[in-house]
């Protein structure tokens, strides 16, 4: 392997509308949040394989000797995406400790990292590089963290091994791959979900790989093609719940009250349908103050029903109530229960209503960040284009 130092990075995401109402068939949106996460691969003659991930003060090496053990019933080139491979996951389990019970964050992160390398480089000469992993993203609060790394490592292995070429010119500073690349990217990083989620929609991953948004219906995924960078306030309201337990609640609900809920799941669908078709509007034709009208309508609409539903929170009612008394619109985003919240900013709002909002939102415990929605998905990044502080995390090993 002939690579130099190689930065890659891939967004987070949110549900803008149809969280729960997606899983009775109805239209969810997923947009790509600008908060990413960011890997550097460097080839090494150390003879190993490290991985670096900051964010939760991990780093782990091996010599090449002990992973070519697992490896030796490979044949052919991997750079096309089979099943996964069970025994090899059992293989992997076994080799960082971990024959039973649940897998801690580490251990997600370094089964899904070994797991995307071997496949990769199993057939051949096992390369020696370190990758390093920071992210801006909250790990556990369902925007997309575990999709982001995944994406990215799938991006930077399949650069690594041959499989896709540098998308970035040398006088650029940040390049995307075509769509085929994006394709393999996106199926590759789907099995390092697999590995840390199980079951997953692959929802996370193709929003980390496309960007901007994606319409979610009946399992069938289709990223649209332009939508506009919205300004939000994310906050999390740290208030940990489980999804499991918020979606059966739902079931439950419509089984109770078939004839009452089913007309709530239909408004939540035509919220959807009605948010796409406004989004796509605002790209083609002068965006007015009525767009945005529309969207706070939609955000409130949408958050009442999600209380209807049962997954709201009081910690999510303290976060639209904060934020309505500055002008602004919230809803939950993802499962509910606590967990996070957008809110809807104009691109007039006053900066001191942002920074006030912000810190009325601190003053009540939570986290709470100003960005973006419908950014770029995977891309390669010069040195350059990559700010200061994240760099030297990343080279910190």
């Amino acid at each position: 392997m002939q690579v130099k130092d190689f930065y890659v990075s891939a967004p987070g995401k949110a549900i803008l509308h149809g969280e729960h109402a997606v899983v009775h068939g109805k239209v969810a949106l997923a947009v790509s949040l600008n908060l990413r996460t960011y890997l550097q691969l460097k080839a090494t003659t150390t003879g190993k394989v490290c991985i670096n991930l900051p964010n939760i003060d991990a780093f782990l090496c091996w010599d090449l000797s002990q992973l070519k053990q697992l490896v030796p019933y490979f044949c052919g080139k991997r750079d096309e995406v089979q099943r996964l491979d069970a025994e090899l996951v059992k293989r992997l389990r076994e080799f960082i400790g971990v024959t039973n019970g649940s897998l801690d964050t580490c251990n997600m992160a370094t089964l899904s990292f070994l797991y995307l390398y071997t496949s990769l480089f199993g057939s051949g000469e096992l390369p020696s590089l370190t990758v390093s992993v920071w992210s801006e993203l909250p790990t556990g609060a369902g925007l997309g963290s575990s999709a982001a790394y995944s994406v990215c490592l799938a991006a930077a292995l399949l650069y690594a091994n041959g499989s896709i070429p540098p998308p970035l010119k040398e006088w650029e500073h940040t390049a995307r791959w075509c769509q085929e690349d994006l394709e393999l990217i996106n199926s590759w990083a789907f099995q390092g979900e697999m590995i840390i989620h199980g079951n997953p929609s692959g929802v996370d991953n193709a929003v980390g790989t496309w960007g901007g948004m994606l319409r979610f219906l009946a399992g069938k995924i289709i990223p649209l093609s332009r939508v506009p960078l919205l300004r939000i306030l994310l906050t999390n309201t740290k208030v940990p719940r489980s999804t499991k337990v918020l979606v059966a609640g739902v079931k439950d609900k419509i089984n109770k009250f078939p004839s009452i809920m089913g007309p709530v799941l239909d408004s939540v669908d035509a919220i959807s349908c009605t948010c796409e078709k406004v989004l796509s509007e605002m790209t083609c034709e002068p965006i007015t103050g009525e767009h945005y009208n529309i969207l706070e309508e939609l955000i409130d609409i949408n958050q009442h029903h999600l209380n209807v539903m049962g997954v709201g929170h009081p910690a999510l009612d303290t976060l639209c109530q904060v934020t309505l008394a500055k002008g602004l619109h919230s809803k939950l985003t993802g499962a509910g229960g606590g967990g996070c919240g957008i809110t809807l900013l104009r691109p007039e709002t006053d900066s001191l209503i942002v920074q006030s909002t912000v810190q009325d939102l601190r003053d009540c415990g939570y986290d709470c960040w100003e960005t973006s929605i419908g950014g770029p998905g995977v891309q390669q990044h010069s040195p350059i284009a990559i700010k200061e502080e994240i760099l030297e995390i990343l080279n910190h090993y």
